[in-house]
């Protein structure tokens, strides 16, 4: 018998994995993959997060498995060749974005010690776990999401809306936004 999850994976076998395995664990010490889910997140914007999966080994070849330190440095060449790479989403303005917030995130590491150190302070590093009953319940955004966005955007982030902002607190598992019925609610919860 099959287990019950949230209906948002269907039968596509990328989501149904990142669904069991990836969507609302925390992630607390792994500053490659909040990187990583950063420039995720802000290149799907407007687009479906299912394109950003297909594209994931692809985007962690071009992006050098999303060395923050690396992405900073790149320039106009870099631009150019990304903008090349069918592999990924060729939006200009999307990769411009990934490398200045390279650099942005450098920054929020020297002050904090790290990105998550930052990221999770504004929950005091507990994660928020929602009780859903339906999809429609979910919300795109949140009061908290407003804040961390807004700050993001005055530390000089881009992309990062509290649309994007919210997404990636589920995809980190800052808010477990798993369906109350959803097998995976209760062992994240649990974790």
């Amino acid at each position: 018998m099959d287990k019950e999850r949230c209906s948002w994976p269907g039968t596509n076998n990328i989501y149904l994995e990142y669904h069991d395995k990836e969507w609302g664990v925390p992630v607390y010490d792994n500053e490659t993959k909040h990187f990583e889910n950063l420039v995720l997140e802000s290149a799907q914007a407007g687009l479906s997060w299912i394109t950003i999966l297909k594209r994931r080994e692809n985007y962690r070849i071009a992006y050098k498995g999303f060395d923050p330190a690396v992405i900073a440095e790149w320039g106009e060449r870099e631009i150019i060749e990304l903008l090349g790479n069918s592999g990924i989403i060729r939006n200009k303005r999307k990769i411009e974005s990934s490398i200045n917030n390279a650099k942005r995130f450098l920054e929020v590491k020297r002050e904090f010690g790290s990105f998550s150190n930052y990221y999770w302070h504004f929950q005091e590093g507990v994660p928020i776990v929602n009780h859903w009953i339906s999809k429609n319940d979910v919300p795109s955004k949140s009061e908290l999401s407003e804040i961390i966005s807004k700050d993001m955007k005055e530390r000089g982030f881009s992309f990062l809306g509290p649309t994007v902002t919210y997404a990636n607190m589920q995809s980190i598992g800052m808010v477990n936004d798993h369906l109350v019925t959803c097998f995976r609610h209760r062992e994240i919860t649990n974790l």
